[in-house]
């Protein structure tokens, strides 16, 4: 490198003079880390500006998100698509700086980082897809998948609880190519942290099963490079690199104090700063020689233009793993998946079982599985009660003296590989390859499952998917938020969806749980009512490239309810039964009810009783509120006409039904209690008589 001290000092300076600009934002942070930026950009990072999207690119995480402009100053630097006209738009309407990175937006950004914890997450995830796709797919002299996924965090991150759930995952699958340099700068909003983090950093890392480099000087880039440099030779295990900087560093009266932190410097201080770094220039204005300096479009294409050529040897050796490689980190789905989603939705109709939407998810998951290789599920310790493991999906292990992913592993084995005591196997002749485990034991981490399912989904190569009960998709909706924001596929499989669940009690039945899912933007919600519509929810799932799934499942079983049709359960509702289906040919339909899950056999049954007396109803099913809602007018008049009563039938909140018109709901606005399902059901309501009861009180009304 050049003049590392310069470099350093641009970001410092563009870091400054963006917040000054916007008046608002956090400037320490970027000037206390350049140092270290200019030893990741300038002699390990291995990208292209011209191509941020390479496949073969090291990634690279912010997670301390705050310090957004740490990496805008970086990417402008080195030649990405993000001219100096964005960074003097920081923060401002529609611009491609925002306060916190985000992807899709920035050029050069791998994923959305400024929830604390949650970018280092991603980066395991990152790093785990890495890993298994490097299993997959390399063969001996033909590496085409090694990269390395590098990331900052501060403090905050360290604080945050995700933070220890991920990390003690990275460190258990032996993710030796993930690089976390933690900016140890001892501040955060409240000042000084001693008063409320004393955690000793190292041993703490150290018990998760990571390599500890440091404290080193954070502000000294040739040090920062050295701990790199030692940090990708580990073999087995990730590497934290503890850097100890100053934030806020050559500003005068502002370093090393909290008031670096999220405050603009003001004109004053930060003309002193420019006087005490030695930069003598105007505001936004850059040097040729230090824009010369971080240049790296021509490395990096040259970097990216020695990939292509590895990969062309490899396609010319592995034609059809070629293929395969490219039609997955494409995120396209098989040319035979639509046979595939037809023959399983099909089959589901012709069986007709009863059974919990939860077993009818892992029916459908069989097929699902078996036909898509980059399908990655796993739980939080729940399989045996998500049934998210399919024979397809063998555990997920790693050998506890290599590192390595075990490979081809029979189902039935899949609990009995990678202990402690497991002598290492033989080295093989060649690199690994076969099939690898694809259902992880995350261990009661809900949040850490949900994030670092984020991070593999924005990886590419694999559709993850995650299951866990549907109370405790608490624990998991921030990360939730964020794959919905990204606009990611990934899939949450939560089952014990209601009251129906019985014993446990209210500390486990969910009450507002689906309610509170459908209010998150772009997040589709399913509540199947039996096999086929769980079949049809997966597959709609499945297909939704730019947006995340919730399937909300049932412990207890769920009468098969007849149709005649199957093509509009993807819509989100369609009618499920007409008055004529019970023998009211002649009679107009007096009112719909509407119905989702387990509730639908008890439309049903109420349908049949108000039949008895006369009463015309038809009944709908509507799986999936979020996908129904952004159908056409005409067909949502179509199945809720006009000036006809609608009363909807769901065993959580009743807020988000009103929406629809609805003259009644049965539905539950309290906690429940611990006894027997069906116990349960008669003491809340949830009966045949009390919907056809409802039912005559809205039509008297």
């Amino acid at each position: 490198m050049a003049n590392e001290a310069l470099m350093a000092n641009a970001i410092r300076a563009l870091a400054m003079d963006a917040v000054q600009q916007a008046n608002s934002g956090h400037p320490g942070a970027p000037m206390g880390m350049a140092d270290m930026a200019v030893a990741l950009w300038g002699d390990h990072l291995r990208y292209n500006p011209a191509n941020p999207h390479w496949f073969d690119r090291d990634r690279f995480v912010l997670s301390n998100g705050h310090a957004s402009m740490l990496l805008y100053a970086v990417l402008h630097l080195t030649g990405y698509d993000l001219p100096i006209g964005e960074l003097k738009n920081f923060r401002q309407l529609h611009s491609k700086t925002a306060g916190h990175p985000e992807i899709d937006v920035t050029p050069g950004v791998e994923t959305t980082t400024g929830p604390l914890g949650q970018g280092i997450t991603n980066a395991v995830g990152f790093a785990l897809a890495e890993k298994l796709l490097a299993a997959e797919f390399n063969r001996k002299s033909h590496d085409i998948v090694d990269h390395h996924t590098y990331a900052f965090l501060g403090d905050g991150c360290m604080m945050e609880g995700i933070s220890h759930e991920a990390c003690a995952l990275a460190g258990a699958w032996h993710l030796n190519k993930l690089i976390a340099l933690y900016d140890d700068n001892g501040i955060s909003i409240d000042g000084q942290v001693k008063p409320w983090y004393i955690d000793n950093v190292a041993e703490r890392f150290h018990a998760y099963g990571w390599h500890v480099i440091g404290p080193i000087d954070g502000n000294d880039a040739k040090a920062v490079s050295k701990a790199i440099a030692k940090a990708k030779q580990s073999t087995d295990k990730p590497t934290l690199i503890n850097c100890k900087t100053v934030i806020g560093k050559g500003s005068p009266n502002r370093a090393g104090t909290a008031k670096a932190h999220g405050e603009a410097l003001g004109a004053e201080e930060i003309k002193l700063t420019r006087d005490a770094i030695d930069w003598h220039y105007a505001p936004f204005e850059i040097p040729a020689d230090v824009y010369a300096d971080w240049d790296h479009k021509a490395e990096g294409a040259k970097t990216e233009a020695a990939w292509n050529d590895k990969f062309a040897a490899y396609a010319a050796a592995f034609p059809e793993l070629a293929a395969e490689f490219t039609r997955r980190m494409k995120g396209e789905l098989p040319k035979n998946f639509h046979q595939v989603a037809f023959d399983t939705v099909v089959a589901a109709h012709t069986k007709g079982e009863t059974v919990a939407s939860r077993k009818a998810s892992q029916l459908a998951l069989e097929a699902f599985t078996a036909a898509l290789p980059e399908m990655l599920g796993g739980s939080a310790d729940l399989t045996g009660s998500n049934l998210t493991n399919t024979k397809s999906t063998p555990a997920l292990r790693f050998d506890a003296k290599t590192g390595a992913v075990v490979m081809n592993v029979p189902p039935v084995e899949a609990g009995k590989q990678g202990a402690e005591d497991e002598a290492a196997p033989a080295a093989p002749a060649e690199a690994p390859h076969g099939t690898i485990g694809r259902h992880i034991n995350y261990g009661v981490r809900e949040f850490g499952m949900a994030a670092i399912m984020n991070g593999v989904a924005l990886h590419g190569g694999y559709i993850p998917y995650g299951g866990t009960f549907l109370t405790f998709s608490d624990y998991s909706r921030n990360a939730i938020r964020m794959a919905a924001l990204m606009k990611r596929r990934v899939i949450h499989v939560f089952t014990h969806d209601s009251i129906g669940l019985g014993e446990d009690g209210p500390t486990h039945q969910s009450i507002e749980h689906a309610a509170s899912l459908r209010l998150i933007p772009n997040l589709d919600v399913w509540r199947p009512g039996d096999t086929a519509e769980t079949a049809v929810a997966w597959a709609v799932a499945l297909q939704n490239q730019s947006r995340p799934t919730a399937l909300l499942l049932s412990r207890q079983n769920i009468a098969y309810a007849p149709k005649t049709d199957l093509g509009d359960i993807s819509r989100g509702a369609y009618v499920l039964s007409e008055p004529e289906t019970v023998g009211l040919k002649s009679k107009k339909t007096a009112a719909v009810i509407i119905a989702t899950g387990s509730e639908v056999p008890l439309a049903l049954a109420a349908q049949k009783l108000l039949a008895e007396k006369k009463i015309a109803v038809r009944v709908v099913s509507m799986p999936s509120t979020t996908t129904f809602d952004r159908q056409d007018i005409a067909y949502k008049k179509a199945v809720l006409p006009k000036k006809i009563p609608r009363i909807a039938v769901e065993m959580g909140c009743t807020g988000g039904w009103w929406k629809y018109g609805c003259a009644a709901v049965v539905g539950i606005d309290t906690y429940g209690e611990s006894a027997p399902a069906p116990a349960l059901f008669k003491h809340f309501g949830f009966t045949a008589e009390n919907v056809a009861a409802t039912v005559e009180a809205a039509l008297r009304d």
